[in-house]
């Protein structure tokens, strides 16, 4: 388990919760789920109630004043439902984070303690067709008048986005060039001129709903202001060191469960007459995958450890994302070829891991733009 030494007594009790929750509430709707493309919204409840969600909120703003660790085990008992379960990693961890951090005192306790308890469900609005990697490029705009802003835009690939009930919006608040106009704004998704495109149908994590995000001369008051006007750039580069982390968590844990998977199987399978486990090429594949896996693992427990110091540093996270998905990605696939053709068959859980598993290397920064930013630290004067 990751991180399993940094974790206390706590810790174990909580995974217990969190593993039953995902057995009896997520596990069993699974199918049903990925074939509406989104979660009923009482899940989310039961969730609240269960403590599953924003668990490192202080008790006054209605969490329980757990940990990152918390975070952890919630995203590494996810990996059982994959793509078949809510996004609660997106709500928690990213969402909420937000306002926590930059949002003012009455700002939390409007939002946090109802996003904490499920009734409320937080998305974040940042990708458009034409800025996806580039966020600077974004064309979203919110105007001055009088004491409201007025948005006009478009958002895509937006998680959690059809049930969302608060989306934290980055725009332009200012046409100065590139990232230094931008703000963060709290757009409750009841306002007149906010409204949801269809339902995007991705190859994985088929529950959980993906949609575009349209808004039409949308007025806020300026009070919805997250953090300082046009200062929104900084304060997303703040927070996606936590994001990225939670990917690699997402992604170590979705590796290891792919390893167990593929061990189990291969006991189990007869090829010419013997367990496909005594094939030596099964012994070899194996011992490399779960080598690089351990080593893999270790470097993301030193990650762990210094965020929980607030001493993780953007060039490492981003190298963390960078290796961690592209090793779970490796490691899935080559698991899955032990499988055969019930391998590519959608009611195996590897087949399900293979194509939730890809977005992995996309989302929270694309590999290919956290290799820029590595590369870029690196070579600086």
């Amino acid at each position: 388990m990751i991180a399993d030494g940094l974790m206390g007594e706590e810790h174990r009790i909580f995974r217990d919760t969190v593993r039953r929750f995902v057995e009896e509430e997520l596990l069993p709707h699974r199918e049903e789920w990925e074939a509406a493309g989104t979660v009923p919204p009482e899940v989310w409840r039961k969730a609240g109630a269960a403590g599953l969600l924003a668990c490192d909120l202080p008790e006054e703003y209605g969490g329980f004043g757990g940990d990152f660790l918390h975070s952890v085990i919630v995203t590494e008992e996810m990996t059982r439902a994959g793509g078949g379960g809510p996004a609660f990693s997106g709500h928690s961890d990213i969402v909420v984070p937000y306002i926590a951090r930059f949002g003012t005192e009455e700002q939390k306790r409007k939002w946090l303690p109802k996003m904490a308890s499920g009734e409320v469900i937080g998305a974040i609005a940042m990708t458009e067709p034409s800025a996806g990697s580039d966020l600077q490029a974004m064309r979203t705009t919110a105007r001055r008048d009088g004491d409201h802003y007025v948005i006009k835009g478009q958002k895509v690939f937006i998680s959690n986005g059809q049930q969302a009930h608060l989306v934290v919006l980055a725009c332009k608040t200012d046409p100065a060039p590139r990232g230094k106009g931008i703000s963060l704004l709290l757009v409750e998704t009841d306002r007149p001129g906010f409204s949801r495109g269809r339902m995007l149908k991705k190859i994985g994590r088929k529950a959980q709903d993906t949609v575009e995000l349209f808004f039409d001369e949308v007025r806020v008051p300026c009070s919805n202001l997250l953090g300082q006007e046009n200062r929104g750039f900084y304060h997303l580069m703040e927070l996606l060191v936590q994001e990225r982390l939670s990917s690699c968590v997402r992604g170590m844990a979705m590796t290891w469960r792919a390893l167990e998977w593929t061990i189990d199987y291969v006991k189990e399978r007869e090829a010419f007459g013997k367990k496909v486990s005594e094939f030596q090429n099964t012994q070899f594949e194996l011992a490399d995958l779960w080598s690089s896996a351990l080593v893999h693992n270790a470097f993301l427990e030193h990650c762990i450890a210094k965020h929980l110091k607030g001493q993780l540093t953007t060039v490492e996270a981003a190298a963390a994302k960078l290796r961690i998905t592209e090793l779970e990605g490796q490691v899935i696939d080559r698991c899955l070829q032990f499988f055969g053709g019930w391998g590519y068959i959608w009611d195996y859980p590897i087949a399900r891991a293979y194509a939730d598993a890809r977005v992995d290397r996309i989302s929270a920064g694309s590999n290919h733009i956290l290799k820029l930013i590595i590369g870029r630290d690196l070579l600086k004067q």
